[in-house]
């Protein structure tokens, strides 16, 4: 009988310990993470660079991305300076750019004129392609650098292996970029003017960006203190 009651009431202090979890301490864990996700993905992104129109100014203030850029160049095939040309015309390197939304009887505000978000400014299709396609994981955000890139080097490897367009033809790939494959197939953009200067304005960005990172690009490489000789070794 006793044995019975023993029982029974470390029965019920297990009952009473499952309530507390379920009323105390899973709300509170649910605030912490939402805390650290707030800071991890918003206010610990890094501000755009004081002065864009530079590139080793831009990687002076911001090495890592060079890091980031090297690695999508590496794995892709998209030099270093068109990455970044392409971030510089769709984000201006603001890390959570979205496109405006439309406005309803003109003041109230409606639904954005698209998906696109953070610094490549993916698709919501696209990056859920590129998700599925490198196994991505839960923390693999648009709003960080050294997913944006990575999309980006992507996008470029596919369009290059299924239209043949060079890696060294920055116009061309910003074109199937912003149209999509199927559009820049179709030639969407011999209508749209606006379209076609900007991706000149790309071209020209890349190659002036490509100009300056050859004047500084050895700062970058094997800057971390940990990366040193024969682990680290400056490309040729």
């Amino acid at each position: 009988m006793v044995g019975k009651r023993s029982t029974k009431r470390r029965r019920q202090r297990v009952s009473q310990w499952r309530s507390r979890l379920t009323w105390f301490v899973l709300p509170v864990a649910g605030v912490l993470i939402g805390i650290w996700a707030t800071i991890r993905f918003s206010l610990l992104a890094p501000a755009p660079p004081a002065n864009a129109e530079h590139l080793c100014e831009i990687f002076r203030e911001h090495p890592v991305w060079y890091d980031y850029a090297r690695s999508s160049q590496d794995r892709w095939g998209t030099p270093i300076a068109t990455q970044m040309a392409f971030v510089y015309y769709e984000s201006s390197f603001r890390s959570h750019a979205q496109p405006p939304r439309k406005r309803l009887w003109g003041w109230l505000p409606w639904f954005r004129i698209s998906s696109a978000y953070g610094y490549a400014q993916a698709l919501d299709p696209a990056w859920q392609d590129y998700l599925r396609a490198n196994d991505g994981s839960w923390y693999a955000v648009r709003t960080d650098m050294e997913y944006a890139l990575d999309f980006i080097g992507w996008y470029n490897h596919l369009t290059n292996r299924h239209l043949d367009v060079a890696y060294s033809d920055p116009y061309q790939l910003y074109l199937a970029y912003h149209e999509g494959r199927g559009g820049f197939s179709r030639r969407t953009f011999d209508e749209k003017p606006a379209i076609v200067g900007l991706a000149k304005r790309v071209r020209n960005r890349a190659f002036r960006y490509d100009n300056q990172l050859s004047t500084c690009e050895q700062e970058f490489q094997c800057w971390r203190w940990y990366q040193f000789w024969p682990f680290c070794s400056v490309p040729g």
